[in-house]
C-alpha cells in the first residue's frame, strides 16, 4: 500500500505580515499624495484670480492718458509740458470726476516706488472710480518706472519721461511669496493725444 503525502499550499505567516507591511506602506503614500493635493487644490484657483486681476488693472492703467497736458488742457500737441496751459502733475488733481486717475501720473507719487493704488483705506481692490471689486484677500500695488526701449531714451524727471515701465503686482495669499506680477511698457508717442 502506497501512501500518498499531500503537498500544503498557500503563504506562510511570514509571506502575510510582509504583504501586509508593503500594501500599508504604498496605502499610506497614496492617501498622503490625495491629501496634499485636496489641500492645495484652491490655490491655482486663487492664483487664476489674481492673474485676471493683475490684467485687468493694468489694462486700466494703460489706457489712460500719457500726456504733457492735464487731459481737460485744450493745446494742441505741445513740445513740452512749459507749452500746456495746464501741464500734468503727479498725482490725482482735485476736481477730476468721474474719472480721478484721468492720466498715468496720476496712479503714482513718484517714479519706481511702489504704490497701493488700488486699494482703498480698508485694503479692498477698487477700481478707478472708487468701486470695490468684489474679491477679498487680495491687494495689488502698481510701479511705474522711467527706462529705456528699444533706443526711446527716458528721463527721470516726471514730466518729461517718454518711456514707462508699469509693474502690477497681486499678492494673494498669507505669504510673501504668493503674488503675480505683469510688466509692461507705455510710449509716449503723440504728448496731447488721448491714447
Amino acid at each position: 500500500m502506497s501512501i500518498r503525502r499531500q503537498r500544503q499550499s498557500g503563504l506562510t505567516f511570514i509571506e502575510l505580515i510582509l504583504f501586509i507591511i508593503i500594501v500599508g506602506i504604498a496605502a499610506a503614500a497614496i492617501l498622503r499624495t490625495l491629501a496634499n493635493t485636496s489641500n492645495t487644490s484652491a490655490d491655482p484657483l486663487r492664483r487664476k484670480q489674481a492673474l485676471l486681476i493683475a490684467e485687468g488693472l493694468l489694462e486700466e492703467v494703460q489706457l489712460a492718458a500719457f500726456t504733457f497736458c492735464d487731459p481737460s488742457d485744450t493745446t494742441e500737441n505741445p513740445a513740452a509740458p512749459a507749452n500746456c496751459a495746464t501741464p500734468e502733475g503727479v498725482g490725482t488733481e482735485p476736481g477730476n470726476t468721474p474719472r480721478p486717475f484721468d492720466n498715468i501720473n496720476d496712479y503714482v507719487g513718484s517714479l519706481g516706488v511702489p504704490v497701493a493704488a488700488f486699494n482703498n483705506a480698508a485694503g479692498k481692490l477698487v477700481d478707478a472710480a472708487g468701486n470695490e471689486l468684489g474679491v477679498s484677500g487680495y491687494a495689488a500695488t502698481l510701479t511705474l518706472r522711467a527706462e529705456s526701449l528699444n533706443g526711446i531714451t527716458s528721463t527721470a524727471a516726471v514730466a518729461t519721461q517718454e518711456v514707462l515701465r508699469l509693474t502690477v503686482r497681486v499678492t494673494h495669499g498669507p505669504l510673501a511669496t504668493d503674488f503675480v506680477e505683469l510688466d509692461t511698457y507705455r510710449t509716449r508717442h503723440s504728448p496731447q493725444v488721448a491714447q
